[in-house]
């Protein structure tokens, strides 16, 4: 059935071809090889995995209506991709972000919007944060870039086999700091997991950029983190909200990313929230996290909320995760912007100067334990009563091994 799958594909391609929908079909399976060893040894040995599949797929009720349909196909599809993340090792990270941090991104952008009218992800990879901010914001347009073809390709599937439909989403195929595709272009929502310290070119020609040209600094060449920032806020419109992940050095490392940092809470007012994550949480890094979240529209006395749900998480096998509990925490803490002892602190506007901008969480959210005090009685009774046991239990070993011979 190669042959005849293999045209198949060709013909739902080419089916678009001068119709509105070409842009988003034009290549999309281009990346399926099914000639791959991957797939067997032999034509035989491929032609029978995929009618396995294909087979397997034939036997799932998919509800008689297209929406129950859509559901499965696009959960399916869900599922299958964080299957390959828990796998794909250290490039997992740059094509899926976990469910349960994709849920408090897509949440807390949507805060306080009934519908947003589009949402926009940058750095989208497999799609999987756009399509869930998409869905609980009920947005009408969805936007993303995507650098690397393959997982662009992914992208596209995704959106398709989630119903939404192609005149509703715009996906495009490029380096979003390098050739940003949607210009001056403003978003309701805009979600993203970056690249984590991922290098830039920092080109001389970024100094006169309406995205970065302001924070009077660029991102440094070996961590593009803040060139990341300042291009989502650049695309935010000014009343929306951004929520992005990044490592724990854009809250204190100095230089340009400091003067930065400093730029956007000085100057600007943007940051509005810090959250601090679990380590071991996203595919392919075990590193600690947080989560950015932005406002242009902050009043000059509103504070900084910082959270640190470092320590709440479940450990399952060798990652760590959120689950209901944790999620619904630190949404509803972001949503009350609730100060709770050893987990969340409204920082003002003056302490986070006093601290010269530094917005790293233990300056802000005090989390330490102290031990209860030893005693030392009870420690050296307890050490007397082994002593005592692992006497009586040399004796009865010495009996054994007199009735065995082994000893005299």
């Amino acid at each position: 059935i190669l042959p005849q799958l293999e045209r198949s594909l060709k013909r739902i391609e080419d089916s678009t071809l001068g119709q509105e929908s070409e842009e988003d079909f034009g290549g999309l399976f281009s990346d399926i090889d099914l000639a791959s060893p991957k797939l067997g040894k032999t034509a035989d040995d491929k032609n029978n995995l995929i009618s396995s599949v294909l087979t397997a797929l034939n036997g799932i009720d998919f509800g008689a209506d297209e929406a129950t349909q859509i559901d499965i196909l696009g959960d399916a599809y869900e599922y299958m991709i964080s299957q390959f993340a828990a796998g794909a090792g250290k490039k997992a990270g740059e094509f899926y972000t976990p469910q349960e941090v994709s849920r408090i991104l897509a949440e807390i952008v949507t805060l306080g919007h009934a519908r947003l009218r589009n949402v926009y992800d940058p750095t989208c990879g497999s799609g999987s944060l756009l399509i869930r901010a998409a869905n609980i914001g009920n947005a009408v347009e969805v936007f993303g870039q995507e650098k690397n073809p393959t997982t662009y390709n992914l992208a596209r599937m995704n959106m398709l086999l989630h119903g939404i439909k192609f005149s509703n989403f715009k996906i495009e195929n490029g380096d979003t700091l390098e050739a940003d595709a949607f210009g001056e272009r403003q978003f309701d929502a805009v979600v993203a997991n970056p690249p984590f310290s991922a290098e830039w070119s920092a080109a001389d020609k970024f100094n006169n950029d309406d995205r970065f040209s302001k924070a009077g600094r660029l991102a440094p060449r070996k961590t593009a983190d803040y060139a990341f920032i300042l291009h989502m806020i650049y695309h935010l419109n000014d009343g929306g909200t951004m929520a992005c992940v990044a490592p724990h050095g854009v809250l204190f490392r100095g230089n340009a990313e400091g003067a930065i940092r400093r730029f956007l809470i000085e100057n600007k007012n943007y940051v509005d929230a810090i959250i601090g994550l679990p380590a071991n949480i996203f595919y392919g890094t075990s590193i600690p996290t947080c989560i950015i979240v932005m406002k242009k529209c902050r009043k000059e006395d509103d504070n900084i909320l910082f959270i640190d749900a470092s320590k709440e998480f479940e450990k399952v096998k060798t990652q760590n995760k959120l689950r209901e509990e944790h999620i619904r925490k630190i949404v509803e803490t972001y949503r009350d912007r609730k100060e709770i002892e050893k987990y969340s602190h409204c920082a003002t506007l003056q302490e986070i100067a006093d601290n010269d901008y530094n917005l790293n969480i233990p300056r802000y959210v005090d989390t330490f334990e102290e031990e209860e005090p030893i005693d030392i009685k009870a420690v050296m009774a307890e050490i007397k009563e082994l002593e005592a046991k692992r006497a009586d239990l040399d004796k009865e070993i010495e009996g054994y091994l007199r009735e065995l011979g082994i000893v005299e």
